[in-house]
């Protein structure tokens, strides 16, 4: 952002005083479709200010918001780590020996967050841009989860920290080679696996852009890639559902998770749109699970007996199951009542 002395000036003096912490996790949907502005919605690329060093650093009303000055004439705002790193998010569940420290259920969770990748004070940058693999897909392979994705590259290429935040693990790791997570603000952590070097350690804070290290084929890889997950509270979604890696773009600087996405079988739909209208009825169908109530079959059971005691109908198992009146019921079976 290039701007003059004198406006930049105005500019500080005009903030208000205090910028409240944003809510980045869970927002009511209702309420954030009135709230958020289009551009959240809107497409955004990697915003790297400046390649040169900064030659200054000014205060604003807020005593933890900055403006960095570059020599080139541009500027930034710049939150302090201090202040970011007080935050609980950056303390709960906090364990540099897995890679998986939150040991929830997803019957925890709840259906969707509205959550903000970015706003005015933050920075993006695609961690590697290029092709995903056509056999390096978020979703099952061989027999296992891939949960990820992986971005085909040259041993040594610079691999960037997507967002701003903390590492919580930098180690060589089994399959995953050298890997690096960091834990956003937003409560978001991204991996970076299969590095050949580390630039930082655990409980360093980098910023969105930093060269957090270097692309390499280490652990259980069969060629250089950078190997890249997205995941919140533990639990893996596509990474396309964020970026284009193709173009290097963050899809929308709001995004709506869903649990559902945790699902392997859950990969990237283009239509964002879409999502957000088919929400509610996507809500009925979960709730509709939800309510559904199951019966295992004891000895000396009943098709009758089952009914009777569950306040339904034997036609209504028989269409709930697909069975008949006179299908065998196999001890321990569990058949639908509700």
């Amino acid at each position: 952002m290039k701007i003059g002395g004198r406006l930049l000036l105005l500019v500080l003096m005009l903030l208000p005083p205090v910028i409240e912490a944003r809510n980045t996790v869970r927002i009511d949907t209702v309420r954030t479709r009135l709230v958020i502005p289009r551009p959240g919605m809107q497409p955004l690329k990697s915003l790297i200010v400046s390649d040169t060093d900064p030659i200054d650093t000014l205060d604003t009303a807020n005593e933890y918001i900055k403006v960095i000055l570059y020599a080139d004439n541009t500027w930034q705002y710049y939150k302090t780590p201090e202040f970011m790193q007080a935050r609980d998010i950056f303390n709960k569940h906090w364990d540099a020996s897995v890679s998986n420290p939150y040991k929830m259920s997803q019957e925890d969770l709840p259906y969707s967050w509205a959550v903000w990748l970015v706003d005015s004070l933050d920075q993006y940058h695609c961690p590697f841009q290029g092709d995903v693999h056509p056999r390096g897909k978020f979703g099952p392979r061989r027999g296992r989860r891939h949960q990820g994705v992986d971005l085909p590259l040259k041993t040594g290429d610079p691999i960037y920290a997507t967002f701003t935040g903390k590492v919580r693990m930098s180690r060589y790791m089994g399959g995953f080679g050298n890997l690096i997570i960091i834990r956003h603000e937003n409560g978001l952590e991204t991996f970076y696996a299969h590095l050949s070097k580390r630039n930082v350690e655990e409980g360093d804070w980098v910023n969105a852009g930093d060269v957090i290290g270097l692309g390499g084929s280490t652990g259980r890889s069969t060629g250089p890639h950078l190997h890249f997950e997205t995941r919140y509270n533990g639990f893996a979604f596509d990474p396309q559902w964020l970026i284009d890696f193709k173009t290097g773009e963050l899809r929308h600087r709001l995004f709506l998770l869903k649990k559902r996405y945790f699902n392997i079988y859950s990969n990237y739909e283009q239509d964002f749109e879409d999502e957000w209208k088919n929400e509610e009825e996507d809500r009925k169908e979960d709730a509709e699970r939800a309510a559904m109530r199951w019966y295992t079959i004891k000895s000396g059971d009943t098709l009758g007996r089952i009914a009777i005691n569950n306040g339904t109908t034997i036609s209504e198992l028989c269409r709930l199951n697909g069975i008949t009146r006179t299908t065998t019921l196999r001890i321990g079976r569990r058949i639908r009542v509700r």
